[in-house]
C-alpha cells in the first residue's frame, strides 16, 4: 500500500471530478501529483420522449451516487480508508441544452439535450439578430423556440441553466456556470468575460411583447472563470452525494463545466493555436483561436474554461452506430456458443479497417442516430448502402464506420481551414474511438490531415480534467494561468504517441468524401420516407 496517497487520502488533498457523459457518468479521484487515485462509472442512456432526447433527472441523482458510492468503495478496499474529507470537487456534463427550473427549483419540461434538433428556428433567428452563430443545442436556443412554440412553462421559469449547473447547484446551492459552459447557453463578450450586455438588451427587445415576469440575465447562472471559487458543498448536497454521512460537508467547489471544457484540459489544449478532438455519441473539434473569424452555420464560437475564444465543430453522431455494430457481432459471436471480451472484440474488429481499400471498396455508411445539424438533416436514420460492385467485406466495412464517424467533422473543419486559413499543426484527440492503438488515429490523421496524437493520460477522460480544475482552484500559485498549470505541472512529463497522415488513407478519405456528399440525399429519403412508429 502506498502510504504518500494514504496519507494524503486521510488529510484531504485530493480532487474529485465528476462528469455526465451521455453514456456514461464517471468519477475520478486523483492526488496532488494529478494520478488517478480511484476511479468509477455508472451506465446510463438518453431517450426519446415526446420527440426531445431528455435524461430522467431522478437517474442523474442515482447514477452520481452509484458512481460516487462505487469509488468510495474502492478506496477503502484498496486503502482501508472511509473517504470523509476531499480538498476540491468538481463537476462537468453534457455541453448546454435546457433545464428549465421554476422558483421552488422545480423541474418545468423533461431535460432537452444537445442532442435535440428541435430549435432550428429559434437558432436561425437568433443567428440573424445577433449577427453571431447561435448552435441548436444553446440554451439560449431552446429558450427563445419555447417561446416561439407559446410552451406554458416558459412564464413560471425561475432559472435555467445546464446539467452541470444543475449538479452543481444541487451540491452547494449556487446559481453558477463556467465559462465554458456558459459560452454555450448565451454568448460570452470575451472584453468584459461576461454574458454579452448588447445581445441581452436585443434579446430582451425580441420577446418585449411577451411580457414575461423574469428578465433574461436573472434566470442565467452566474458566470465563473477556471480558478475561481464557486461554492461549497452543503449538508444537503453532502448528504445527496454520500447517503452514508460520511462526507464532510465545506469542501470548496470549481466552476462546474462542460464536456468541451474537460476535454480541452484533459488535453492540454486551451493555449493559443492548440487544438483537440474528442469521440463519443458526438463528436466535437476545437481549435483556440488567435483572431476573429466569420460566422458560419458549421462553426461554434466558445471559450476555454480561462475565457479564451474556441472555433468548434461539433457533429451529433459519431461512435453510436459504430457501437450498435459491435453488439450485433457479439450476439453472432454468443449464438456460436463462446462468451466474447469486448475489449477483444473492439480490437479485432478496428485492426481489420488497416487492411481494408483505402477508400473503403465503394461502401457508404451514415451513422446518424439523431439528425445532423452540419449537414442538416432533422432526424436521425442510421444507414449502410452498398452497390453491386462495391468490394463487401468485414475490412472495409469497419473502414467505412470509422470514415463516417469523422465525415460531417470534416465538413466544418474546412471551412475553418480552408476559409478562415486557421493553421492546425497537429490535434490531440480523447475519447473511447482512440482505445484502440493506432487504429483511430490513423482514421483521424486520413480524415483531417493532420498528425493526431493520443496522450497517455487521454483515456482517463472528462471526468479526470474535471478533477484538474478543481485541483487547479486550490493548488495554483498567485496570478498562475490555467495553460502554465497545465504545462509546467499536469503534463511536464507526460508521454503521447503521435500519428501522421498516410497518403494512400487521406486519398481513399477524399473519395469516400465524395460518395459521402452525394448520398446525403439517400439520407433525407431515409428521414423522409422511413416510418419512425413501425412497432404501432
Amino acid at each position: 500500500m502506498d502510504q504518500t496517497i494514504k496519507q494524503a487520502i486521510i488529510k484531504g488533498e485530493t480532487s474529485l471530478g465528476i462528469e455526465f457523459g451521455s453514456t456514461r457518468i464517471k468519477a475520478v479521484l486523483i492526488d496532488y501529483n494529478f494520478e488517478t487515485i480511484s476511479s468509477s462509472s455508472y451506465e446510463w442512456e438518453n431517450q426519446l420522449i415526446d420527440g426531445y432526447w431528455t435524461y430522467d433527472l431522478n437517474e442523474v441523482i442515482n447514477g452520481l451516487q452509484e458512481a460516487y458510492h462505487e469509488l468510495k468503495q474502492e478506496v477503502e478496499n484498496n486503502y482501508g480508508i472511509t473517504l470523509q474529507k476531499i480538498g476540491s470537487i468538481g463537476c462537468s456534463a453534457m455541453m448546454q441544452g435546457y433545464i428549465a427550473l421554476d422558483q421552488a427549483g422545480e423541474l418545468l419540461v423533461p431535460f432537452r439535450t444537445w442532442r435535440n434538433a428541435t430549435t432550428g428556428t429559434a437558432a436561425s433567428e437568433l443567428t440573424e439578430k445577433f449577427r453571431f452563430k447561435i448552435p441548436e443545442r444553446w440554451s439560449i436556443a431552446h429558450l427563445y423556440q419555447a417561446i416561439l412554440n407559446d410552451e406554458e412553462h416558459v412564464t413560471n421559469i425561475g432559472y435555467i441553466t445546464t446539467l452541470s449547473g444543475y449538479i452543481h447547484w444541487l451540491l452547494t446551492g449556487s446559481k453558477a456556470l463556467g465559462m465554458g459552459d456558459a459560452s454555450g447557453m448565451f454568448p460570452i463578450d470575451k472584453s468584459t468575460q461576461q454574458y454579452s450586455e448588447d445581445m441581452v438588451k436585443e434579446f430582451a427587445e425580441l420577446i418585449a411583447d411577451k411580457d414575461y415576469p423574469w428578465n433574461l440575465k436573472d434566470i442565467l447562472p452566474k458566470v465563473y472563470i477556471a480558478g475561481e471559487h464557486a461554492g461549497y458543498l452543503n449538508e444537503a448536497g453532502a448528504r445527496l452525494l454520500d447517503p452514508s454521512g460520511s462526507l464532510q460537508a465545506g469542501i470548496p467547489l470549481c466552476p462546474p463545466e462542460g464536456d468541451a471544457g474537460t476535454g480541452m484540459v484533459a488535453t492540454n489544449s486551451v493555449k493559443k493555436g492548440t487544438g483537440n478532438i474528442s469521440v463519443g455519441t458526438s463528436i466535437f473539434a476545437m481549435i483556440v483561436l488567435d483572431k476573429d473569424i466569420s460566422v458560419y452555420p458549421e462553426i461554434d464560437i466558445v471559450t476555454t474554461p480561462d475565457g479564451s475564444p474556441v472555433g468548434m465543430v461539433l457533429a451529433n453522431n459519431c461512435s453510436s452506430d459504430i457501437n450498435a455494430w459491435v453488439g450485433l457481432f457479439r450476439e453472432f459471436y454468443e449464438a456460436m456458443g463462446l462468451k466474447p471480451d469486448m475489449n477483444q472484440l473492439f480490437s479485432a474488429l478496428f485492426n481489420k479497417a488497416l487492411v481494408a481499400d483505402a477508400d473503403g471498396g465503394g461502401l457508404l455508411s451514415y451513422g446518424y442516430y439523431s439528425g445532423e445539424n452540419i449537414t442538416g438533416l432533422s432526424k436521425g436514420r442510421p444507414l449502410f448502402v452498398r452497390s453491386p460492385e462495391s468490394r463487401f467485406n468485414l475490412a472495409n466495412f469497419m473502414r467505412v464506420h470509422l470514415f463516417t464517424a469523422f465525415a460531417a467533422l470534416r465538413l466544418g473543419m474546412d471551412i475553418l481551414t480552408q476559409k478562415e486559413n486557421v493553421t492546425i499543426d497537429r490535434i490531440l484527440a480523447h475519447g473511447g474511438l482512440f482505445k484502440t492503438p493506432l487504429v483511430g488515429q490513423k482514421m483521424c490523421a486520413a480524415a483531417l490531415n493532420v498528425p493526431v496524437s493520443v496522450m497517455s493520460t487521454a483515456g482517463e477522460g472528462g471526468a479526470w480534467g474535471m478533477a484538474i480544475l478543481a485541483s487547479y482552484m486550490v493548488n495554483k500559485e498567485q496570478h498562475e494561468g490555467l495553460a502554465d498549470y497545465l504545462t509546467t505541472k499536469v503534463f511536464n512529463d507526460a508521454k503521447g504517441q503521435e500519428v501522421y497522415p498516410d497518403s494512400a488513407d487521406v486519398n481513399g478519405f477524399a473519395l469516400f468524401m465524395e460518395r459521402y456528399t452525394e448520398g446525403l440525399a439517400i439520407e433525407q429519403a431515409a428521414v423522409d420516407h422511413f416510418v419512425e412508429n413501425w412497432k404501432k
